[in-house]
């Protein structure tokens, strides 16, 4: 699937759940800082878009240095933090953890197991960031989104 469909995905989720036109727009940009040129990028989409779709994607980074640091204590970091960000940023951040949570559900019933080599965190270790996602959502932002991230989580295999 082309990464853009992934985008809009996140910001029609977005927009769906009753999120606004800043987020909508941070969702279409929320991983530019944290893949494609960390502080730079950011200051060019403050530029281009505002302060308020900055915050957004800043609070969505969970790393600024190229090699990211090692995985596990980087989502343990991004985890721990989630729960005190704005809802504003939270609402983005949910709406791509369930776009990418349909996807990983998707392929695990095409192709099984052979769909977590893909990710740095393997069955266990994406199994887990997922699932910790869905509690804190369920608290930090109790909605329909957030419910069905944890429908989806739970189909997970254990």
């Amino acid at each position: 699937m082309p990464y853009i469909a992934h985008l809009l995905s996140v910001s029609s989720r977005v927009l769906v759940a009753g999120g606004s036109e800043t987020q909508a727009i941070a969702g279409l940009l929320h991983d530019a800082a944290e893949d494609q040129g960390g502080q730079a990028t950011l200051d060019d989409i403050e530029r281009l878009f505002g302060s308020p779709v900055a915050l957004i994607v800043a609070d969505y980074t969970d790393s600024w240095v190229e090699p990211k640091p090692e995985w596990r204590p980087r989502k343990e970091a991004y985890l721990s933090q989630l729960p005190a960000k704005p809802a504003s940023s939270l609402l983005v951040s949910l709406a791509d953890k369930v776009d990418n949570a349909g996807a990983i559900l998707h392929d695990y019933r095409s192709i099984g197991d052979d769909v977590w080599s893909r990710f740095t965190g393997r069955r266990q270790g994406t199994i887990w960031y997922y699932r910790s996602l869905s509690t804190i959502f369920d608290k930090a932002l109790p909605c329909a989104l957030a419910n069905e991230l944890s429908r989806t989580v739970s189909e997970f295999p254990d």
